[in-house]
């Protein structure tokens, strides 16, 4: 069959459907999912926190216009609380002074000496710990709650989500896209490429400039505490170099090498060096004994190389929108830059609360990365 609309989605995940929320205020959408569900891949993997001093200038700027979003929810976006919140201690060793002060000096952080620290995380070994750096005003993201409620809000705006659509071929005819899966066409004005992972896949159906996108896998585990371990009291930890994380859930304790492996896209799983690193990274800087890894898993995250996000309009191919390489920051970027993207495919100028936090269109655009070359 063919389907008509005005934009055309790929990826169901964080970043398309919070744009495709948005564009469906003004436009027919429809958004387009590989998987039988949305979100399987690096969404539905997401151990995400809010954080503001946490990524480049441009990532810090769309987390801290997110920050209103989270904490005080529209009611009628969702009635569910999107932020539990949690404490950041991020510990340094005495060779890790230096990674420790990119912390220092964001607004709502408080320095600690090793005894201060260890005062806040029981765990922490004193062997060589220098201090770390307390972040109050942090938290633990409700990654499901997010999605569900754009994904909600799409369909209220009469938005259409097709999953197990593989876009198969995607071209340009009669100043329209046709954009073909294995059982249907969508013809559109304008595309918009939320593939996550499979970004430079889908532009490079679309001849699309090729951002050099770099797929890397983070593993992570859950690990049983002693009984006696109050974890939920705790803060995150978060060693100053990200050698490692370890984050309270649900009565148990998440860990992570906070790895970034190149990788291809798909259905990544773990390896068990990776959870060995882990392991052995937390055993050196804690008192934990791990014995048993009760659950392991493995997503994707994508970046360029300036770890910025890529969205706007590509600068080859006409109405060919970028919303990729959202990196670790996706979940906690995305009511800023789901507004700021949906605002730029309708030529809209970016709204002047975005702007004051310092988000440009410039600093977000694929022709900042002076690639001309097509796929």
């Amino acid at each position: 069959m063919i389907f008509e609309h005005d934009i055309v989605v790929i990826g169901a995940g964080m970043g398309g459907a919070s744009i495709a929320a948005h564009l469906a205020k003004h436009a027919s959408v429809r958004l387009l999912e590989m998987e039988p569900k949305p979100g399987y891949h690096s969404t539905g993997r997401s151990a995400a926190v809010f954080i503001e001093p946490y990524g480049n200038d441009t990532v810090r700027a769309l987390t801290r216009a997110s920050r209103g979003f989270f904490f005080s929810p529209d009611p009628e976006f969702t009635a569910a609380v999107l932020i539990k919140p949690r404490a950041i201690l991020v510990v340094a060793r005495i060779d890790q002074i230096d990674a420790l002060s990119r912390f220092s000096t964001a607004e709502g952080v408080d320095l600690k000496t090793a005894q201060e620290a260890r005062a806040l995380h029981p765990l922490l070994r004193s062997d060589d710990l220098w201090g770390g750096a307390y972040i109050k005003n942090a938290g633990d993201i409700e990654v499901h709650e997010l999605h569900q409620g754009y994904l909600q809000l799409l369909r209220s705006r009469r938005g259409a989500l097709t999953t197990g659509a593989h876009v198969t071929h995607l071209q340009r005819n009669g100043g329209a896209w046709s954009v073909g899966t294995s059982s249907d066409t969508f013809r559109a004005e304008i595309v918009v490429n939320a593939a996550g992972p499979w970004a430079g896949e889908v532009a490079s159906l679309a001849r699309a400039i090729n951002v050099e996108l770099q797929p890397r896998k983070r593993t992570a585990c859950l690990i049983q505490p002693l009984p006696e371990h109050r974890v939920q009291d705790w803060p995150m930890l978060v060693d100053a170099q990200e050698e490692f994380y370890l984050k309270p859930d649900a009565g148990m304790l998440l860990l992570s090498p906070a790895d970034e492996t190149p990788c291809e896209p798909g259905d990544v799983q773990p390896d068990d060096i990776d959870i060995a690193v882990a392991v052995d990274r937390i055993e050196r800087a804690t008192t934990l004994n791990v014995t048993r890894v009760t659950h392991k898993w493995a997503g994707i995250r994508s970046f360029v190389t300036d770890r910025s996000p890529v969205v706007g309009f590509d600068p080859h191919q006409p109405k060919f929108f970028w919303h990729a390489a959202l990196g670790g920051y996706g979940i906690q970027t995305a009511p800023a830059l789901s507004r700021a993207a949906a605002a730029l495919v309708m030529g809209a100028p970016i709204e002047d609360d975005l702007l004051s936090f310092g988000i440009t269109e410039a600093a977000l655009s694929p022709s900042r990365l002076s690639l001309t070359s097509l796929q």
